[in-house]
């Protein structure tokens, strides 16, 4: 090609293509989230973009920089807590570059550096933690997380953004552990709801009684509606309760009876034995 093109305008038509193919390629164009970092001679200048920036060739060396909010799978950790359990957690990471040319000088490879950053942190603040803490209080964790990591980006020209706690994969026996003490939970809720049902049922019922007991009629109002309700059921069969007075009073009647005849009983039976003995005596 170039020497097609040196055939047809000479020497100094092909320097001036080979110029102006140079001169054009310094023309770039970074979209609204790239920013370009500029190193003119090794030295850095202030960023540039976004739209229509000219990098001078061979001068300067640009490093384009993306500015959007990076999302990042931590690997699973395994993690012993602060009361000796073995689990696995993974999480994920949200975080943006701020400063683009820190994040270009600070560190070689800020996306590395960072992951690997969040293995070490996601590690260690779980490490301090127990279980339980891990399982009921991930917000709080979250956050901790978050600050340290911010706090120790923040010289790579890095924000992190937002830390969430994924995954915790808990041993099997651990698994069925929880299970039974759950269980036992809702077995101990559940008879304590049943007590305090029967307590509160006993004190309804001691408050009717007391009530009953001043009014009489009150008994006989309640046994009418009983009937009431026994014959809306359509069936042909009606039970009459019969009140305790009356039944003790038929009771004690059956008792005193009963007494009266033995009584008689036990009189006449010597009268009978002298009537009886009157022969004999007379022989």
């Amino acid at each position: 090609m170039l020497e097609i093109i040196g055939q047809l305008v000479g020497p100094a038509g092909t320097a001036l293509v080979i110029a102006a193919v140079i001169l054009i390629s310094g023309i770039k164009i970074l979209k609204e989230y790239d920013r370009a970092v500029i190193f003119r001679l090794g030295r850095m200048v202030p960023t540039r973009g976004p739209g229509i920036t000219y990098v001078i060739p061979i001068v300067e060396k640009m490093v384009r920089v993306d500015l959007r909010t990076v999302t990042m799978d931590v690997p699973p950790q395994d993690v012993i807590t602060r009361d000796n359990v073995s689990v696995k957690v993974s999480a994920v990471l949200y975080f943006r570059v701020i400063d683009p040319n820190r994040a270009i000088r600070e560190v070689a490879n800020y996306l590395y550096a960072t992951s690997q950053l969040a293995q070490v942190e996601l590690r260690s603040v779980c490490g301090q933690a127990e279980l339980d803490e891990l399982l009921s209080q991930r917000d709080r964790l979250n956050s901790r997380i978050q600050e340290i990591l911010d706090a120790e980006t923040e010289p790579w020209g890095i924000k992190v953004v937002l830390v969430e706690l994924k995954h915790i994969d808990l041993p099997q026996d651990m698994q069925r552990a929880m299970a039974k003490q759950a269980e036992a939970e809702r077995e101990r809720r559940a008879k304590i709801i049943h007590a305090e049902g029967e307590f509160q049922a006993s004190q309804k019922l001691a408050d009717a009684a007391e009530i009953i007991a001043k009014q009489p009629t009150a008994i006989h109002l309640r046994f009418l509606q009983s009937l009431v309700q026994v014959a809306a059921e359509n069936n042909h069969t009606i039970v009459v309760p019969i009140p305790v007075d009356i039944m003790k009073l038929l009771f004690d009647g059956m008792k005193a009876s009963s007494n009266d005849s033995a009584s008689n009983t036990g009189l006449e039976q010597p009268a009978t034995n002298v009537k009886g003995s009157e022969p004999g005596g007379g022989d």
